[in-house]
């Protein structure tokens, strides 16, 4: 398999510990294979099924997907941003929240079978690389995530001929702990950052998963998680869908890196935050590619 972020087999541990704290440290991002006891490939490819035919929903039934958070339901094209539509839903770690997005948005019953059990197997992937992330850090076994809420981001670029070479979604970071994307099988787009600076392009790898790092962990890590830069670019005139899942961080408790992580002068480099405080900070300060780091930093 040819890709420039690492490769990480589910079914390979804990021979492959080493590699996926190297790649949370030097990538920010890497790619999971053989998940399929917990994803299986019939349930991604249902899921995406299902999400293209919400796309097709009329518009007065989308936007009953109301925002919890800003940007956290449906989002139509606009004039600024003519390209992108998508769907939201605050928790999906949640059955009830589960639940009034279905009937939100009229799900039939295989709809919604077929959400229920996609939500779940992505909130069971993100405990187990939780607990091998602990793990590899030298924590005791447990869940890292347990009551984290789970964001859900169901995406659809609409890409045409004169879109080539223009940005679908500018330069960011994500500001939670850890994002699982479901990629377009076919239309690619996504690239991210390395530590040179450079955007290295992420093509699709049908029946994989994609996972990056967000500024959540970068500051429980102390600095050695990357918080990865990335972007989608238009590379063709066609229609691209994603699906992602974002693990932000706990509800109301401040995240702060735990005393084994921290250096021999055991100071901390972040000051604790929450998830909601970390949101904020980078809106007001319209920071969306990792400097709210510098505005939470101990010594800052």
């Amino acid at each position: 398999m040819e890709t420039p972020v690492p490769v990480i087999d589910l079914q390979d541990f804990p021979a492959q510990t080493r590699k996926l704290i190297e790649a949370c440290e030097e990538w920010g991002c890497f790619r999971v294979i053989n998940h399929g006891e917990i994803l299986p490939a019939s349930l991604m490819s249902e899921m995406k099924k299902v999400v293209k035919s919400l796309f097709d929903l009329p518009v007065e039934i989308k936007r009953r997907n109301e925002h919890v958070l800003p940007g956290s339901g449906y989002v139509s094209p606009t004039p600024t941003n003519p390209l992108y539509e998508a769907f939201g839903l605050y928790d999906m770690s949640s059955p009830q929240d589960v639940e009034a997005f279905c009937t939100d948005l009229d799900a039939s019953p295989h709809q919604r079978e077929t959400i229920v059990k996609y939500a779940k197997a992505v909130n069971e992937l993100m405990r187990e690389i939780g607990r091998k992330l602990g793990e590899g850090m030298g924590l005791k076994s447990g869940d890292l995530f347990e009551e984290w809420p789970c964001q859900f981001r169901i995406n659809k670029y609409h890409f045409a001929p004169e879109n080539v070479g223009c940005s679908g979604v500018q330069i960011h970071t994500d500001s939670g702990f850890l994002t699982v994307l479901q990629e377009d099988e076919s239309v690619g787009g996504l690239e991210i950052m390395n530590k040179s600076g450079d955007f290295v392009a992420v093509d699709p790898c049908p029946g994989t998963l994609l996972l990056n790092l967000g500024d959540m962990a970068a500051v429980w890590s102390n600095g050695r998680f990357c918080n990865v830069r990335h972007r989608v670019m238009c590379k063709e005139a066609a229609i691209r869908v994603s699906i992602a899942s974002f693990l932000l961080g706990p509800r109301e408790a401040a995240i702060e890196t735990p005393l084994q992580l921290l250096g021999s002068d055991r100071l901390p480099l972040y000051a604790p935050t929450t998830y909601e405080d970390l949101r904020k900070l980078r809106q007001v300060n319209n920071m969306h590619a990792g400097e709210v780091l510098d505005l939470l930093r101990a010594d800052a």
